[in-house]
């Protein structure tokens, strides 16, 4: 690690712990403004907002924050329709450059590669071709990206700091709406009237590529649904 990368750590650290200890003190939506204020003044162009467009919450907030920013897009080849006509209605809506990061093999040549569906036999490995690498790829020319990983989602997010360094990326990794809970999401999205992916209310609580994404049984864990008759919990995104 460089001289420059080391203090741009010690920055973003910092800022983590002056955000945490705001937590309890300071509005949810308030203080989300305030990380993003921050970032934005902070990385400038070289700051990116990554999205699943499973909703645009914090698309809308990082446009606030910084109109025209790149909005980070994984076009892993298996997405539903529904997800892709909601990433082309929030670049309209809230005017944001989307950013799209690709695989290095298509969809049949991975399948001529690897065999037919390797998500039905290796999710892991599909996960790190179409989504893991194409991301370290894009993250590579910025400097902090923006997440909207929440500390209800799942166990192994319960932990999730606002602000800290991706030591696997070697950039910022800013999580403003982390400490949000289920129920300040959704009034947040009635109140602004934010753009929802249509699948959400057809009964996907968690999106993602649509092969290994499936309705959750009624009163189970929402992400329960996603990569269902495996043990795979996380794609790899995020640690």
């Amino acid at each position: 690690m460089t001289s420059t990368e080391s203090a741009t750590r010690a920055d973003a650290l910092a800022a983590g712990e002056r955000f945490a200890a705001l937590e309890d003190s300071t509005d949810h939506v308030e203080l989300a403004h305030d990380i993003l204020a921050w970032a934005a003044a902070t990385y400038g162009e070289r700051l990116i907002v990554a999205s699943n467009m499973q909703d645009a919450v914090l698309v809308k907030l990082g446009a606030e924050a910084r109109p025209g920013v790149d909005v980070l897009f994984l076009e892993t080849g298996y997405h539903f329709a529904e997800t892709l006509g909601t990433r082309d209605a929030v670049a309209q809506v809230y005017g944001v450059n989307i950013v799209e990061a690709h695989p290095e093999l298509t969809v049949a040549e991975q399948d001529e590669r690897f065999g037919k569906d390797l998500f039905a036999s290796d999710p892991g490995a599909c996960c790190t071709m179409r989504k893991v690498e194409p991301l370290k790829k894009t993250l590579a020319l910025y400097d902090a990206w923006v997440t909207g990983v929440r500390r209800v989602e799942a166990p192994t997010r319960a932990n999730t700091p606002l602000v800290t360094w991706d030591e696997k990326h070697g950039l910022a990794k800013v999580n403003p709406i982390a400490h949000w809970s289920d129920e300040q999401m959704d009034a947040y999205i009635a109140d602004h009237a934010v753009l929802v992916n249509p699948l959400v209310g057809e009964g996907y609580p968690s999106i993602g590529c649509r092969p290994c994404t499936a309705k959750p049984a009624p009163g189970a864990d929402p992400r329960s649904g996603r990569w269902a008759g495996f043990t795979k919990t996380e794609c790899g995104l995020h640690g």
